[in-house]
Order: C-alpha cells, then structure tokens, then sequence
C-alpha cells in the first residue's frame, strides 16, 4: 500500500509562534490520515528503515526541526552544486 508522508510547514510555523506541539508529520494512504510528531518508515524485512521526526524543543545544529534518520544508505538523485559567481569589479 502506497504512504505519502506530508510535513505541514504552517503547523511547524503556527507550534513556533503558539507554543503549541500539534502534529506536523500526515501519514495518508487511501484509507486514512494518521497525524504525528515522529513516523517510522519500514522495510520489506519489517526492519526499520528510516525515521522522520519533528522535534521543535531539540532541533538539529542546522535550525531544522524535521528531518529523516537512517543508518541505510541514501542515494541523492538530483545534485545541484552551488555556483558562485565572481565579481569583476
């Protein structure tokens, strides 16, 4: 059964500005919506696989307060390399 994981960026926003921790993080499948802080993605053995979480009180160095955990290895399809333009000035 095909899950779309969806980050609701307002809520992130909305918690930050209230205090409040709503759910950021919607599970949906065809059947239902499924509302939480952290979702445990699994694999074909049942093993965990990856982990998003939502953690607004510990966020990582960067500021981000969702992100995917994962000990298995992760292939970046689209690389887009920063180019820095020089000033001839």
């Amino acid at each position: 059964m095909k899950t779309i994981i969806h980050v609701n960026q307002h809520k992130i926003k909305s918690n930050g500005k209230t205090g409040e921790r709503e759910p950021v993080l919607t599970c949906k499948t065809y059947k239902s919506n499924d509302y939480g802080h952290e979702a445990i993605i699994y694999g074909q053995d049942g093993l965990e696989a990856a982990r998003v979480i939502y953690s607004p009180d510990k966020p990582l160095s960067c500021g981000a307060k969702v992100w995917i955990e994962t000990i298995n290895k992760v292939k970046v399809n689209e690389v887009h390399k920063k180019v820095r333009l020089q000033s001839n000035v």
